[in-house]
Formats: structure tokens, C-alpha cells, sequence
């Protein structure tokens, strides 16, 4: 159902193209599924030529062209991993005020994964590593957040590293026996030194090496689309630099809280960690299977 809704909104957005103009672009909608962590495509009923202003959880909200006469865009919304089942509201802003569009989130159920942590000050830090920490949230924070207008909606994502995903999105994890948030990317396991690229194209928003994500980047794709790159052996861009898709950002190594060499590769959508997989028809196609 989610491929076929998918399909079905590329497919009427690439015939409107056809018929209103000569130079075709297209776009990839992530896969629809609304659960805690997913992507709910929420069509508008608004018949409108300019995008409209749309909020989820008062954060701005991607808005794709959709096809539809009555409804002729699409709001794209991140759903945050602590988002309770049931009715949801997304907020238009309009000339006469706002108006509410419900969608339905449905459960999801991730698994549970224990990890052994050799340095118990990335476990249990001490007062140091908390005044560290604590500096460190507020610029992820702020990078995960950013909201920037842009023309180009996503393409299709490319994997940033060619490896084996040692840990999928969503995992309500353990370390040392003592419960922490749950996995808010997709870690993938490969050789240190192996090149990072960028999925898709992008902005450099900031770098930086940090306790728990050792070297960091952020790359800006528009309209509230974020992706975080962590555990770098080495970053090789710079704030501000634009990159293309598949173009190198650094190289996969063990920095900060890790267990051995990966990427920890996570995606932001307007301020909600979402799952990577959503992004690719199967994303299982392109990791390795090799232990």
C-alpha cells in the first residue's frame, strides 16, 4: 500500500509536469508510513498554484506538489519516535487563519539491542563530560533543526557508505545494562578509512567532534530536510561548502561512543528523526550482507 501511494503521487506529479511544461524535473517522496519515527504524505485540500505553509508540532513541514486538482499539494511530515499513536493534526496557515488536517499514526514495534561500552565515561559521564555534553546538544539540536527554502525537492538518496547495517533505526538500546534513548539513525558497519559521500546534494550547515558522535557532519537538502553523518575517522568538507550527490564528505571511522568502526547516518525531517530506509524502494539492496 505505502509503494503504491509512492507511485501514484510521482506518477501524477510527473504527468502535470508534462502537460504544463516543457522542461520536465522530478522528484522521489519518501515511502509513506506513519508511525512513530516514519513519514505520513498527507494530502492537502488546498487548490492552490503556490505551495502552502504547513506545520506539524509547530515545525514548518515539506510541501510537494501532488497533481490533484483539489488537493494539489502534499505535505511530507516527519513523525517523531516518542509520537503517540492515534489522530494527528497538521496546521495550514492561511489567509483566513488556520486550517487542521488530520492524519492517523499507527504502532510500530522496534526491538530491543544491548551494546557492551569498553569506556564507561561515555556510559556514565562524569560533571566534565555533562557541561561538555550539554553545549554539545544545543548545536545538534540547532543543526537537526534548520529550516531552509529551497526550489529542489529530494531525489532519490544514494547510501552514503558501502557496508553492512549493524543497527537499524528505532532500536530501544541498552548500554552497559542501562536503558537510553532509542537509535535515531541507521548505523553501517565498514573498514575504517572507507569514503562517506553525500546521499544527495546539499549544503554543509556545520562540522564538529563531539563526545557521543565523535567527528560530525550535517548536510542541508531544503525545506527541512537534514542528514547527520557521525564517528568520522575524518571530515573532508567544510561549513558552508556545497557538495553533490555522491560527492566525498570524510570517511568512516570509531570516534565518540561506539563499539567499533561504522557510520552512524541519521536523517532529520522537519526536526524528526526519521528512518533512512524510507528513503530508498529497499535500502536492503544496497548494504552488504557480509558479517
Amino acid at each position: 500500500m505505502a509503494r503504491s501511494m509512492r507511485f501514484l503521487f510521482n506518477l501524477v506529479f510527473l504527468i502535470t509536469c508534462l502537460y504544463t511544461s516543457t522542461s520536465v524535473w522530478s522528484f522521489t517522496l519518501p515511502r509513506h508510513n506513519p508511525v512513530p519515527g516514519g513519514v505520513a504524505l498527507v494530502p492537502l485540500p488546498i487548490n492552490s498554484s503556490t505551495a502552502p505553509r504547513v506545520y506539524y508540532q509547530d515545525k514548518r513541514v515539506m510541501v510537494a506538489p501532488n497533481g490533484d486538482p483539489e488537493n494539489s499539494w502534499v505535505a511530507v511530515a516527519g513523525i517523531p519516535l516518542e509520537t503517540e499513536v492515534g489522530e494527528q493534526q497538521l496546521s495550514i496557515k492561511t489567509v483566513n487563519g488556520d486550517q487542521l488536517v488530520s492524519f492517523h499514526i499507527k504502532d510500530k514495534k522496534y526491538q530491543t539491542q544491548h551494546l557492551k561500552i569498553k569506556n564507561k565515561r561515555k556510559v556514565n559521564p562524569n560533571k566534565q563530560d555533562m557541561e561538555r555534553i550539554g553545549k554539545e546538544k544545543k548545536l545538534i539540536q540547532s543543526a537537526l533543526a534548520l529550516w531552509s527554502e529551497s526550489d529542489q525537492l529530494p531525489t532519490e538518496f544514494v547510501l552514503p557508505v558501502k557496508g553492512r547495517l549493524s543497527s537499524p533505526f528505532g532500536l530501544r538500546r541498552y548500554f552497559n545494562q542501562q536503558p537510553r534513548k532509542p537509535h535515531s539513525g541507521i548505523d553501517i558497519a565498514a573498514p575504517e578509512g572507507t569514503p562517506i559521500v553525500a546521499p544527495m546534494s546539499g549544503i554543509v550547515i556545520s562540522t564538529g567532534d563531539y563526545f557521543f558522535n565523535g567527528n560530525t557532519v550535517f548536510l542541508d537538502h531544503g525545506n527541512g530536510l537534514v542528514t547527520m553523518y557521525c564517528h568520522m575517522s575524518k571530515i573532508e568538507v567544510q561549513p558552508g561548502q556545497s557538495v553533490s550527490q555522491g560527492e566525498a564528505i570524510g570517511a568512516v571511522g570509531k570516534t565518540g561512543r561506539v563499539t567499533g568502526p561504522h557510520l552512524h547516518w541519521g536523517v532529520s525531517l522537519n526536526d524528526a528523526r526519521v528512518d533512512p530506509a524510507l528513503f530508498f524502494d529497499d535500502i536492503n539492496k544496497y548494504l552488504s550482507r557480509k558479517k
